[in-house]
């Protein structure tokens, strides 16, 4: 299956750097098992929407500028990335955003920071139950949370942006890495981003960073509704979630901080921990198994930025 790759993203504010740097590391983790590990900068692609967030949000952009929309509605949770990058979107393409939380627990507590930079660049916070949020792609529940919200008219992007534009624009990356890479290995949370195959040459892997063991159907649910067909060039590791989305044990966060004193001078790289650090310990931990062949070209696609709270 031939992936056509998007037009070229017009930049919401600065010239978004594309194609996204590609860094190899000498690890010994890796070396010693044959392995080329490089890691693909996407978190420098932009920097108010870094890596896949840029990716994913930017065909949305232009489809809501072509359709006169001019206010945004998604969902996320309460440490959501894809929030934040719509709401400095928003800002930066004067569009008024609303964002839908999952937790109405929440409400009236004080912003964590991830929401108070979301609420700073200009988006209305709508705090709603869990069990709402579960049925918010369902037609009943999404058209009356537009009607609670005032935005019955809004551009609405699913939670983590993930959407056939979605994954069209992330079929970018699979081009930038057509002659660099064997395996691409990317972290998920709605599988956007994996679900653009990376390139239909090369091998994909996903981590999962929530647990449940439903995200292969979405996937392929997604590339169905992109492409017509899954392809079959993608799996799942669903064993390095460590509990769960935002769960960050001391285990995980020494991995990070000894990953970045190995590499961080040489890179530059700073270890987002909600994503990357589970990327990267997973990647670690298959090398080790034996799980890539001597001679395999392995990147792993850097997605996001650590923030000075975590």
């Amino acid at each position: 299956m031939h992936h056509t790759p998007p037009d070229p993203p017009g930049p919401p504010g600065p010239h978004p750097r594309l194609p996204s740097p590609l860094q190899r590391v000498e690890d010994d983790r890796f070396g010693r098992h044959g392995v080329e590990l490089s890691l693909k900068r996407d978190d420098l692609i932009h920097p108010d929407l870094p890596g896949n967030k840029y990716r994913k949000l930017v065909l949305n952009l232009r489809s809501a500028a072509d359709t006169g929309h001019d206010t945004l509605l998604t969902f996320g949770g309460a440490y959501s990335n894809h929030l934040r990058a719509t709401a400095a979107a928003g800002r930066l393409l004067g569009l008024a955003t609303v964002g839908v939380v999952r937790g109405d627990e929440l409400a009236g507590r004080p912003l964590n920071p991830s929401l108070a930079r979301c609420a700073a660049d200009g988006m209305r916070l709508h705090f709603v139950d869990r069990s709402t949020y579960r049925e918010k792609a369902e037609p009943a529940t999404l058209a009356a949370l537009l009607r609670e919200t005032g935005c019955r008219d809004a551009y609405v992007i699913p939670e983590g942006g993930s959407n056939p534009l979605a994954v069209r624009g992330c079929t970018a990356l699979g081009e930038e890495l057509r002659e660099h890479t064997d395996v691409a290995a990317v972290a998920c949370g709605t599988g956007g981003t994996l679900a653009a195959g990376l390139g239909p040459d090369r091998r994909a892997l996903g981590v999962p960073v929530l647990k449940g063991g439903f995200l292969g159907e979405d996937i392929a649910a997604l590339q169905r509704r992109t492409f017509g067909e899954p392809t079959a060039n993608w799996r799942l590791d669903e064993r390095f979630h460590w509990g769960g989305y935002a769960r960050t044990p001391p285990e995980l966060l020494a991995f990070a901080e000894d990953f970045e004193h190995r590499h961080g001078d040489a890179t530059g790289l700073s270890v987002e921990r909600l994503y990357v650090a589970k990327l990267l310990y997973a990647l670690t931990v298959l090398s080790e198994e034996g799980a890539f062949r001597p001679g395999t070209r392995l990147t792993a696609v850097i997605t996001g930025t650590r923030e000075p709270s975590e």
